[in-house]
């Protein structure tokens, strides 16, 4: 007896995408890659620049250590710095017993990756008017990540080739807020070029200042927090 045999089978034909489906492959594909490519930046931006930057920033203080071995004569406020070079080392007890962070001259993008960043036209630290620096809060090392935790009374240390000077802050870190055009807080005197209202104040000092500064928000860079501290300790090393 012959077996039941069905209907000779078919073969499926191949599915292939409608001209109206293919723009949309297209920029499904192109979302996608944008996405990636997104998300690579951010990754490098807020996680890879942190690595890079902080390994920089302590090769740099290793070096300058070696650079200060066997020459702690004379006054570091004498001598010649560059724009890029590292000449103190700033330490915030506020930010962990280990924080230490290279002060760099100039407030450039390579200054700001390599530490923190002196305002050339300010002060050397101790001297009499102001020692303003700028940090970054996140990406490139990040040291003023917390800056909000400041607080009145707490003590900032500077190292330079021959001394160690403490400032004492005067307010907390997020007392002072002020738009990134306002220059007033980098004058030698900076309350009085603040309450004269002049950017410029020709105030002269009678005091050794120091001021912190950085971006008041994380995700915003049109205002800048600043602390103000006043020179307490300088002892020769």
């Amino acid at each position: 007896m012959t077996p039941d045999v069905g209907p000779p089978r078919r073969e499926r034909p191949e599915l292939k995408p409608t001209p109206q489906l293919r723009p949309m492959r297209l920029l499904a594909t192109l979302v996608t890659v944008a996405l990636l490519v997104g998300a690579g930046w951010a990754g490098w931006k807020y996680v890879g620049t942190n690595v890079v930057a902080k390994q920089r920033q302590g090769e740099m203080a290793v070096a300058l250590a070696d650079d200060w071995k066997g020459n702690r004569e004379g006054d570091a406020a004498t001598d010649k710095l560059r724009i890029g070079q590292v000449f103190a080392v700033l330490r915030v007890p506020r930010f962990g017993d280990d924080f230490e962070v290279p002060v760099v001259a100039g407030v450039d993008d390579t200054a700001l990756t390599s530490g923190v960043g002196w305002f050339p036209d300010t002060q050397r630290p101790g001297q009499l008017g102001n020692f303003a620096v700028a940090g970054h809060r996140v990406t490139n090392g990040q040291p003023f990540k917390n800056f909000p935790d400041l607080r009145a009374g707490d003590r900032v240390e500077v190292e330079t080739r021959t001394h160690v000077y403490t400032y004492e802050l005067q307010n907390s870190g997020t007392d002072t807020i002020v738009d990134f055009t306002d220059i007033w807080v980098v004058q030698p005197v900076p309350e009085k070029a603040k309450k004269a209202k002049d950017q410029r104040s020709g105030a002269k000092p009678s005091e050794a200042l120091l001021t912190l500064t950085t971006c008041s928000e994380i995700f915003h860079t049109d205002n800048r927090s600043a602390v103000f501290g006043t020179l307490v300790d300088a002892r020769h090393v």
